[in-house]
């Protein structure tokens, strides 16, 4: 008795597209300190314009 069975490796990650972990979490690290920079120098915009 004959069993036609394809086994794959798990490890072979056939549906996983190729990603640049290390550059997404750099865009994200260094996008996210930008926005936030802006957030603040436009706060202490805000506060010496409507507080004067």
């Amino acid at each position: 008795m004959e069993i036609n069975a394809k086994a794959r490796d798990p490890r072979e990650h056939v549906n996983e597209e190729p990603r640049n972990d290390l550059g997404d979490l750099m865009t994200g690290f260094f996008g996210m300190t930008g926005f936030m920079t802006l957030v603040f120098f436009g706060m202490v915009i805000v506060k010496f314009v409507f507080l004067d």
